[in-house]
């Protein structure tokens, strides 16, 4: 497997996975407009053939009043590629770029309360915690948590990555 940056050639492919594993979809542009606006942060998983397995699509939220800070729009991993640490990675990736390019302090995203998988990687795997519970929030009704992840573990990290190469 290798997770990489998204380019715009993978944009269709990341579309096809987003239709294949999950009930939200977006349009093209939305896609596009990720990939102009925030280019560094969406990662796609290939397998050994290079096909796209899975990805990550990322933002930077823009609102003045707060701390920087990105969101995830959407993470898919297909069915078949499930369970071997994908969706990890993608995130971890993702939420890297985060702190090195845009010196983010956390990480938002929305799940739905009925995504037991989904809710077991967030809080488990990753350390998110739920904040708030927005009603109504998908197209179906169904509530979602929202969610955010403490970003301050990268910042150690790419600080200490930097004071080793001042030293050399």
């Amino acid at each position: 497997m290798n997770i990489r940056c998204a380019t715009p050639e993978d944009l269709m492919n990341m579309q096809h996975c987003n239709l294949l594993c999950l009930p939200e979809n977006y349009q093209m542009k939305y896609y596009f407009y990720h990939g102009l606006s925030w280019p560094q942060l969406s990662y796609v998983a290939e397998d050994e053939k290079g096909k796209i397995v899975g990805y990550v699509l990322a933002k930077m939220e823009e609102e003045s009043d707060e701390a920087a800070h990105g969101h995830i729009t959407s993470l898919a991993v297909k069915r078949s590629h499930r369970r071997l640490g994908l969706a990890q990675k993608l995130m971890e990736q993702a939420s890297r770029a985060m702190v090195e390019c845009f010196n983010a302090k956390y990480v938002s995203l929305h799940v739905r309360k009925s995504n037991r998988a989904a809710l077991h990687l967030y809080t488990n795997t990753l350390k998110f915690n739920i904040y708030d519970i927005e009603p109504k929030y998908y197209a179906d009704g169904e509530d979602a948590f929202a969610m955010r992840r403490d970003l301050s573990e990268f910042t150690t990290e790419l600080t200490k990555s930097i004071a080793a190469v001042k030293i050399q």
